[in-house]
């Protein structure tokens, strides 16, 4: 009997390139490992989608377009004489593909909750490294690449820099999800104009027009989606409701949970004691689990949980107020004596029905400049090569003040 071998060199139909292939077999047993698998249970924009509906999109689809963008630009600076070996181009797709396999469920709302003292890059690595023992050693450039180590300083800055592919993917792709046409940026015409000058990634002056519209796409879909002021409240809520139950963990009092986060709950998990048991409990944790757990905790006696879970799954959010200022002391404690008068808020309990933070956005790093080469080969700062008055004015902090509290229970 003979058995038939599985074609890995599939092709994968994307909303937003039409059909993306993967390039070889190993790629493709990565893709097909479960710790990457996992991603498809991870949503790209937390809760984003209680602002715009259509915001369900994972971080699956991201990496798989994170690599196809990679591969496209690999294609394009090899026309344009720069050598690319096949070793590189595969460790290149790797370390794009698999550069947000350490991102929690939700996205960002876990690191803030209760996995802390480890970022999801840093999880994002120790994935690799296991993955790459699985892989007799085979993900040992991406992995260089990934940590900025390799000589060709310029394949990190494909990877991680202010004109990323990372980036050209997440714009495009919240972009069409959201609706917000906004952020559609020209994520092909950016990558035709790449180049490499002196070993560092640059854009050819033809494309300043396409960097330029980059740029103002990234400021619009940061005050517009990402820190859209009811994205800002769910996340926050999301936020406290994780933080009450690690709470309530730690004084032994038993939570319904799955067990994958129930872990993570009772457990505390830093970077020091994140070893290979966290890392593969940590691979079997996903948006399924912290929902069905806060689906659970609606019902449970205590009175923060409780309530704070029943507003996030009856979609009745924190109301947030937005200033260019702190908020003074006054109008906090005014705040939280309506809010112990009108919900009948236990004295000892205020302080998890308010929340204050701030939201900053920078579009435009001045310390890590996008380079445009000119035709006579010479290489200047987008704000200095740009005739755009407002290049400048991205590149300053925009810091915003908010105060968030429920409107009703």
């Amino acid at each position: 009997m003979t058995t038939s071998k599985t074609n890995k060199l599939k092709i994968l139909n994307d909303p937003i390139y039409g059909l993306v292939s993967i390039p070889n077999s190993l790629i493709f047993d990565i893709i097909e490992h479960r710790y990457f698998q996992r991603l498809r249970r991870v949503t790209q924009m937390g809760l984003t989608n209680l602002v715009y509906p259509g915001a369900n999109h994972t971080r699956f689809h991201h990496a798989i377009g994170c690599m196809h963008l990679m591969q496209k630009a690999i294609q394009i600076l090899r026309t344009k004489n720069v050598a690319i070996s096949e070793d590189e181009a595969t460790a290149l797709s790797i370390a794009i593909l698999l550069h947000d396999i350490g991102h929690g469920a939700f996205s960002h709302a876990l690191e803030y909750s209760i996995v802390n003292g480890i970022t999801h890059e840093e999880i994002s690595l120790k994935f690799m490294k296991k993955l790459n023992e699985e892989f007799n050693g085979q993900l040992s450039l991406a992995i260089e690449i990934f940590e900025g180590k390799y000589k060709r300083k310029f394949f990190s800055q494909l990877i991680s820099s202010q004109l990323d592919v990372d980036r050209l993917d997440y714009l495009k792709r919240d972009s069409f999800y959201t609706g917000v046409t906004e952020g559609n940026i020209s994520s092909d015409r950016l990558i035709t104009m790449m180049n490499v000058k002196d070993d560092e990634l640059v854009i050819e002056r033809k494309g300043i027009y396409s960097v330029e519209k980059f740029l103002i796409a990234r400021r619009l879909m940061y005050w517009q989606v990402y820190l859209h002021k009811t994205s800002l409240s769910a996340e926050t809520l999301l936020v406290k409701v994780l933080q009450r139950a690690k709470e309530l963990a730690k004084q032994g009092i038993e939570l319904a949970s799955t067990e994958s986060l129930k872990y993570f709950l009772y457990k505390t998990i830093t970077e020091e004691n994140f070893n290979d048991e966290a890392l593969e409990v940590f691979s079997r944790l996903d948006d399924y689990d912290v929902f069905t757990s806060i689906k659970q905790w609606c019902f449970h006696e205590d009175f923060v949980l409780s309530r704070l879970s029943k507003m996030i799954i009856e979609r009745k959010l924190f109301g947030i107020e937005l200033q260019d200022k702190p908020f003074s002391e006054k109008k906090i404690n005014k705040l939280k004596s309506q809010l112990k008068e009108a919900f009948d808020i236990p004295e000892e309990y205020i302080d998890y029905f308010i929340f204050l933070d701030t939201a900053s956005n920078q579009a435009y790093n001045i310390e890590k400049p996008i380079k445009i080469l000119n035709k006579k080969g010479k290489v200047k700062d987008i704000v200095k090569a740009s005739d755009h008055l407002n290049l400048k004015s991205l590149s300053k902090p925009v810091v915003k003040y908010y105060c968030c509290y429920p409107k009703n229970f």
